[in-house]
């Protein structure tokens, strides 16, 4: 660096100079010419060169983000997936650094913490059913089929954000996140014996049957699909649920296949398959 000071030339902090000899001439050759623009194409160069490739944006981005491959979404698919392995008490952020291949470092660049990443996960699960029961076909027309529109939705619902509910479904209420989730639940549950009440005083469903308890088993049959369903085999989502839709609303006997009894009960016990009469 040179300084200047009332006109002179301070060059104590300039960069040393050899000693020429007597023979030297002392005159300095005057610098070739050098435009703008060649110092821009220079610089250009020198800075694409083989050896250091620019990187493109996006990459930079990642780069400086410490986070190779993974965004929000993929961080919260992934943790539901551990907390439901482990349970949420028994995982660490270590383990789920471990699990999708970075720092913890990386994941607080998302979340604050294992707490906030249950509740992304638990309100990402019942927003989705929540809005199964805003759908139009689930507020307008006889009960009955409103009822089979919100059972059809959960169905897809469960099957398109499998960790997320089968998070849900695991919750105990040990933290005040997941007792906000079963509240939330809860309300859900009393959204859907609504409907089946509904029904029984249009006449559309049988009046044998207490709101609540149809309404548990109903979905006991939904959430009894995080226990074997298998995305990647049999049934999509459709299917999945067209089929429980048959079951629950149209049973399993078919037109021929015997009458039954009449007032609905189980046969007693001793004259059951397998039952020898008293």
């Amino acid at each position: 660096m040179v300084a200047y000071h009332e006109g002179k030339t301070d060059r104590s902090f300039s960069s040393p100079v050899p000693c020429a000899d007597a023979d030297t001439d002392h005159r300095l050759a005057p610098a070739p010419h050098v435009d703008a623009q060649q110092e821009v194409d220079s610089t250009a160069v020198s800075r694409t060169s083989p050896v250091e490739p620019v990187p493109a944006r996006g990459e930079v981005a990642r780069r400086r983000s410490g986070r190779p491959g993974h965004d929000a979404d993929s961080v919260l698919r992934v943790a539901a997936r551990v907390f439901n392995e482990r349970g949420y008490d028994g995982t660490s952020m270590e383990d789920l650094a471990r699990a999708l291949g970075v720092t913890k470092s990386a994941i607080y660049h998302h979340v604050s913490g294992k707490t906030e990443l249950l509740r992304r996960s638990l309100d990402l699960a019942l927003d989705a059913l929540f809005a199964v029961t805003r759908e139009e076909s689930s507020t307008t027309g006889p009960a009955i089929d409103r009822l089979e529109n919100v059972l059809h939705g959960s169905v897809r619902v469960l099957v398109e954000q499998l960790p997320h509910v089968t998070l849900l479904l695991r919750v105990r209420g040990n933290t005040e996140v997941e007792k906000h989730a079963l509240a939330r639940r809860r309300e859900f549950d009393h959204l859907v014996a609504d409907l089946v009440r509904e029904g029984i005083a249009a006449g559309e469903i049988r009046d044998d049957v207490d709101p609540a308890v149809a309404s548990r088993l109903l979905f006991g049959m939904v959430n009894s699909i995080v226990e074997w369903y298998k995305p990647d085999r049999g049934l999509d989502a459709d299917e999945l649920a067209d089929s429980l839709a048959r079951i629950a609303f149209r049973g399993l006997r078919t037109q021929g296949g015997g009458e039954g009894r009449s007032d609905g009960a189980r046969p007693r016990s001793g004259s059951g398959p397998g039952r020898s009469p008293d």
